[in-house]
């Protein structure tokens, strides 16, 4: 009888079977990581409900203080011009201290004549005393060295007093900066005599900024507190600043306007005091919802943008998720937002396509801001 293993088609069926039975023992390789997309977002801000203004205004520094030096004399040196960056404790001016260091010497001399007159009278006190004990002496005698003794010690703490108040006087000579900032304006020159409370320097702090601007009275009702508003600067056309409302005025001024002032609440060494600003408020509607204004490359979609979806970046677990807004009108290539977003939300508004809910992301790095200017560093 044949062998049945002699069989070319059961050798090739054999031959197969252990083929595919080897390359399903083998290990599938793992996938590759899926890759983290890098993508472009925008803070939730601008504000689009109500009725949006426009209002001219000019910088004015939220901390500035004009200094002179507490005593008169000669100006020795001036360290600091027009511009110069300041630091706190910084020697900006000094006086000739010469008439100081002798005033200072004229007293130290007095002190020791008034402490050489204690020691004197200190001991004529104890022996009229020693003498009226004894029964020689007269008590009128007593109480007048008393009075003496008293008079000599109370000089010398007279003394010890000019002594300081010269001492302060010396240290006055030197003027430093009140905190860290610039320098607005200079009023003295080396070699000049000074009064004392004669201005010298205009100071102000870069860190508080403040713009200017003036409200109608038939507006001034809608302003509030804490209010938002854009601030754009001719000076710096690549920005937007964002600003709050901090003061308003209770007392109208020129042409019946209300001052009104807000914070700048991201400046930077760009903004200086005098420069002219452009203000955005988003004046008060009744009944009408807080809406915010996002491009329309934001939509996840852009059929019906009544019930479109934005991305929303969560920092926490740096992932988007997919949230339903309700939209209303289109501004240019914006659309206004009047649900489902919040102020400081930050939302996806490129690629919006290729995105998924809970997927894993990282912001895209912003560019380096172009710096156009250039401020002198004190030396």
């Amino acid at each position: 009888m044949r062998n049945q293993f002699c069989n070319p088609f059961v050798h090739a069926f054999l031959g197969m079977f252990i083929l595919f039975s080897t390359a399903a023992c083998r290990e599938e390789p793992p996938p590759p990581p899926k890759p983290i997309r890098a993508i472009k977002t925008i803070t939730v801000a601008e504000q689009a409900s109500g009725k949006m203004r426009q209002f001219s205004g000019v910088v004015e520094a939220a901390d500035s203080s004009s200094i002179s030096f507490e005593v008169a004399g000669n100006v020795q040196e001036v360290k600091v011009d027009v511009g110069d960056l300041i630091t706190k404790g910084q020697v900006l001016a000094g006086l000739d201290p010469e008439p100081y260091k002798l005033t200072m010497a004229e007293i130290k001399a007095e002190l020791v004549k008034a402490r050489d007159n204690v020691t004197k009278t200190e001991a004529e006190y104890e022996r009229q005393k020693r003498i009226f004990e004894q029964g020689a002496g007269a008590q009128r005698r007593v109480e007048v060295a008393e009075f003496n003794y008293k008079a000599a010690k109370s000089g010398v703490n007279f003394q010890i007093a000019r002594l300081n108040n010269a001492k302060r006087d010396l240290d006055r000579t030197v003027l430093r900066a009140p905190f860290n900032g610039a320098i607005a304006n200079r009023y003295i020159d080396a070699f000049n005599e000074v009064a004392r409370g004669q201005k010298c320097f205009d100071t102000f702090e870069f860190t508080g900024m403040e713009v200017a601007i003036s409200i109608p009275e038939d507006a001034i009702d809608e302003i509030q507190m804490e209010q938002k508003g854009d601030i754009k600067f001719s000076v710096i056309a690549d920005r937007t600043y964002h600003g709050r409302v901090t003061e308003i005025s209770k007392v109208a001024g020129t042409a019946n306007a209300f001052p009104i002032k807000l914070t700048i609440e991201d400046p930077d060494q760009r903004i200086r005091p005098g420069i002219t600003a452009r203000v955005t408020l988003v004046l008060a509607a009744d009944n009408e919802k807080a809406a915010y204004l996002v491009p329309l490359s934001a939509l996840a979609q852009h059929g019906d943008t009544k019930t479109a979806f934005v991305y929303i970046y969560d920092s926490q677990t740096s992932t988007v998720k997919k949230t339903q807004i309700e939209s209303g009108s289109v501004r240019d290539d914006n659309v206004v937002i009047i649900g489902g977003v919040k102020d400081g939300d930050i939302v996806a508004v490129a690629g919006v396509s290729f995105l998924e809910d809970g997927q894993k992301v990282k912001l895209m790095e912003q560019p380096a801001e172009k710096k156009d200017f250039e401020i002198k560093t004190a030396e």
